[in-house]
């Protein structure tokens, strides 16, 4: 039997899967980044136990991971979630949401992004944002049906420009 370190944050019916916050870094988690990574960005370099101990560790922070009782209760997707004070209100961003792609197509995501959603209301977040790249068509959609709208504003970052 695996150590499971997480807490319930949103439990879904029998079958579906469930959402927990992370509070240890595992062999398992590292396992899981290590599957889930490459899927969301090419440029992300591996994570080691030292790297998911201070994500988790920081204030700031709250690492979801969905887990597939179908699949031996296998971690099939993870999501961050931010959250600061800043001088107008307390504020949440979603960040680095991935689900497996055996997985896709199955509610995970959603399941993820409702229970951040749902975090990040309790405690109390005047806004909850997050940006998805133009070509993610279907998280498109998840995020429209989860209660997410484009805002009308830029997103910049500092750095060189990439070459297109």
């Amino acid at each position: 039997m695996s150590e499971r370190p997480e807490r319930a944050v949103e439990s879904r019916p029998s079958g579906a899967v469930e959402v927990a916050g992370v509070r240890a870094a595992t062999a398992e988690l590292v396992e899981a980044f290590a599957r889930l990574l490459p899927q969301l960005s090419s440029s992300a370099r591996p994570l080691a136990l030292q790297d998911l101990e201070e994500i988790i560790r920081a204030p700031c922070n709250t690492l979801l991971v969905a887990r597939d009782p179908a699949a031996g209760d296998r971690i099939v997707g993870t999501l961050t979630l931010v959250m600061f004070r800043i001088p107008t209100a307390v504020r949440a961003w979603i960040e680095d949401v991935v689900v497996d792609a055996d997985a896709r197509g199955r509610g995970v995501g959603e399941a993820l992004t409702v229970a951040a959603v749902r975090l990040a209301q309790q405690r109390g977040a005047k806004s909850i944002d997050l940006t998805s790249r133009s070509s993610r068509v279907a998280a498109h959609r998840l995020y429209e049906k989860a209660g997410f709208h484009i805002r009308d504003t830029s997103v910049y970052r500092y750095g060189p420009k990439p070459t297109a």
